[in-house]
């Protein structure tokens, strides 16, 4: 190895190391804090001498509205977000992706609009059409909205591998006879497995985490895990180390399933980015 490839690695493993110890400090901390005493106040990244895992207990067991019943509702939403948007985003990249048709390329830069627009600045009078249409204080007035938000990037992602693909395999599977519905089933998505997966994770991600629509639409018996930590932190503003509680369980699920998933994650991104 060279000097040159020596510092490059060096400089490599220190940015990665900065930028894991800037991701985990919070983590730490807040596992931490959620291991003091009730009547504790600190907040610093020292372990406590007699850690209290009570407090994961009343998180769990009390407060306004139980969590089991809000990470619930996240999951109810997640489970209806993720497989609707999937399908949406797969059948919609794939026709942006293999075929031509009037209007596709303007077609496509609108769907792009909801990459670039804040999501903040349509609530207001989001909240108004969907309470026109009955769905405040539902479940389905989150879960559709969701679903048009997240499916901007779904597209723009699955639209970019299946233009990768190799035009050699359409083109033998049009050649024996195969419609485009038969194409999609039985040659690409065989091969396009990595990057759905990637997507389904990053879906469930984001709307298990989705607090501002939940927050606005859903009142306190539907709400979803992260909008419902605001009742706690009106209930407990004085028990932090419960409240932090609350705050890890609710993140545990997400980090579970990244850190089952993350080979899988990694390998989609990265073929995308080889294929892109």
């Amino acid at each position: 190895m060279d000097a040159k490839s020596f510092v490059f690695k060096i400089l490599m493993y220190a940015f990665l190391t900065m930028a894991a110890t800037v991701v985990l400090i919070p983590i730490i901390s807040l596992v931490t804090v959620s291991l003091q005493s009730s009547d504790s106040s600190t907040t610093s990244l020292s372990w406590p001498t007699n850690p209290d895992w009570e407090n994961y207990l009343t998180a769990w067991t009390k407060g306004d509205f139980p969590l089991p019943t809000l990470m619930l509702n996240s999951l109810l939403v997640a489970l209806a977000v993720v497989p609707i948007g999937v399908t949406v985003s797969v059948l919609a990249g794939y026709a942006f992706g293999t075929m031509k048709f009037p209007g596709s390329s303007v077609l496509f830069y609108v769907f792009m609009i909801g990459l670039v627009m804040p999501f903040e600045a349509t609530i207001v009078p989001l909240y108004y059409q969907l309470r026109s249409m009955g769905l405040i204080n539902n479940l389905w007035g989150v879960i559709l909205p969701e679903i048009a938000l997240f499916c901007a990037f779904g597209i723009f992602w699955m639209r970019q591998f299946f233009m990768a693909s190799p035009p050699a395999l359409v083109e033998a599977a049009r050649i024996d006879g195969a419609n485009s519905f038969r194409i999609l089933r039985s040659v690409l998505l065989p091969i396009a497995w990595p990057p759905v997966l990637t997507l389904a994770t990053l879906m469930f991600i984001w709307s298990w985490n989705e607090f501002l629509l939940s927050l606005v639409v859903l009142d306190r018996s539907t709400r979803t895990a992260p909008s419902g930590l605001g009742t706690f932190t009106g209930q407990w503003v004085s028990d932090i180390p419960a409240l932090s509680a609350a705050a890890v369980i609710i993140a545990l699920p997400t980090i579970l399933l990244y850190v089952a998933l993350n080979r899988r994650i990694i390998s989609g991104i990265l073929q995308g980015a080889v294929k892109g």
